[in-house]
């Protein structure tokens, strides 16, 4: 048999090569039509599941008797300095009889032990503070994490406090001289906390109705 020359050997091996090519190329085709059909198919249920488990995580820090309203859907951004500068991210407004009974304000303690805290508050205009959760933490296991409700009872002793300029130095952990308990052995992360809820309501207190206005 005649021997393939370079030429025909070239071409065969283009042939070869531009196949599967082509058939990499029809696969990942069919890989990304599933992925944006599994999306299409299932991004209206992720979005659904996302929102009852915001609703449910309000529910902790302002009960349903308080509103009528979608909490979820009656939220805004703060745009004014003094809500910003102690890291108010996100504030959702309670209504019933269209009349404003709370708020349940996100905002950031920045001096936990292992970093950044997040809060969620929720509060009466008049500065009673209905609960308050922590939604996200990097705590020590077994000392700070007992910020979390799953670990101890400790975030419920904000529960129906009240918030005020002349009220102000009790709100600090009783090794400061507040009212607050500290955790054995883990100051740091209690305090952070108190303080940051402590800031944060005093300045929506100060500023929401000019924020509404």
């Amino acid at each position: 048999m005649p021997a393939i020359g370079n030429k025909d050997f070239a071409m065969q091996t283009i042939k070869v090569t531009s196949k599967s090519a082509m058939l990499l190329a029809f696969v990942a085709f069919c890989c990304t039509a599933m992925s944006s059909g599994v999306y299409f198919l299932t991004k209206d249920k992720i979005a659904q599941a996302m929102q009852e488990q915001q609703r449910a995580l309000l529910l902790q820090v302002i009960p349903q008797d308080y509103f009528t309203n979608d909490l979820t859907q009656d939220c805004y951004v703060p745009k004014i300095d003094a809500l910003q500068n102690v890291a108010i991210q996100k504030i959702c407004t309670a209504k019933k009889d269209g009349k404003i009974t709370a708020y349940a304000f996100e905002s950031v303690a920045h001096d936990g032990y292992s970093g950044d805290i997040r809060i969620l508050v929720g509060m009466k205009p008049d500065g009673e503070v209905l609960g308050v959760r922590i939604t996200e933490h990097h705590e020590t296991p077994g000392l700070g994490d007992k910020i979390e409700t799953r670990i101890s009872n400790w975030i419920l002793s904000f529960d129906h406090q009240v918030i005020s300029q002349e009220k102000a130095a009790e709100w600090a952990v009783k090794k400061d001289g507040g009212k607050f308990d500290q955790f054995a052995g883990a100051t740091i992360t209690p305090r952070a906390v108190v303080n940051q809820v402590k800031r944060a309501a005093l300045a929506m207190l100060d500023n929401l109705p000019k924020e509404k206005e």
